[in-house]
């Protein structure tokens, strides 16, 4: 089984816990191995390359795949898709869904996704556009960033993905003081920024991300 990782830190609870939960060996390891950026996921997955992945919402529409009920949501802001206050438009090449967002709120300037874009919040919050708090204070709805899609083991995901739902993680300190050094963020920022982060689409998030995708 193949799955792919985006190795940002909205997914680090979890990769904690694969890590805990699974006794395969190999499964773990394969995702480390296949780790990459969302547009290029986005792409080896529609190929068939990878078996399961996070895919951006905005690939997820069309496809003979599963789409499962989980996925990357900001309950309100998100700190992490950005676009800057008086720039010129750039699409950010490692996004999908984050650029055609940006689009349809008709917000210009440059998008900025990732652990790159909560470092820069961080820094200088008033000088970036929230976009997921921008979607959320026009139509009421937490947006829906990303989808948990599968080509195989359909069933094997969906059990995975249940009991990653019904897990309350725990993120040990010396992971969030690795994390924080190598993405120079304060582990006080990733938590609060991990409070913000949703995993399961129930029914307001399926309406949010129907109301996208049209």
């Amino acid at each position: 089984m193949i799955f792919a990782k985006i190795d940002y830190i909205n997914l680090l609870p979890f990769y904690i816990f694969i890590k805990k939960e699974l006794k395969n060996a190999q499964f773990k390891q394969s995702i480390n191995y296949h780790k990459d950026f969302p547009s290029n996921i986005n792409k080896r997955f529609k190929q068939r390359k990878i078996d399961a992945a996070f895919i951006s919402s905005i690939e997820s529409k069309r496809g003979n795949f599963y789409r499962l009920d989980i996925g990357i949501v900001a309950k309100g802001e998100i700190r992490s898709v950005l676009v800057k206050k008086d720039s010129n438009f750039k699409e950010d090449s490692h996004s999908a869904t984050s650029n055609i967002l940006a689009k349809k709120l008709k917000i210009d300037g440059e998008v900025i996704i990732g652990d790159k874009a909560l470092k820069r919040f961080c820094n200088e919050p008033d000088r970036y556009i929230d976009l997921a708090k921008e979607w959320e204070s026009r139509y009421r709805l937490p947006f829906v960033f990303a989808r948990l899609c599968v080509n195989k083991n359909h069933n094997f995901y969906k059990k995975l993905s249940k009991r990653f739902l019904s897990k309350k993680i725990y993120i040990p300190q010396y992971i969030l003081k690795n994390y924080s050094k190598k993405r120079d963020i304060p582990t006080k920022e990733i938590n609060e920024y991990l409070k913000l982060v949703n995993y399961e689409l129930s029914s307001k998030e399926i309406i949010s991300l129907k109301r996208f995708l049209r």
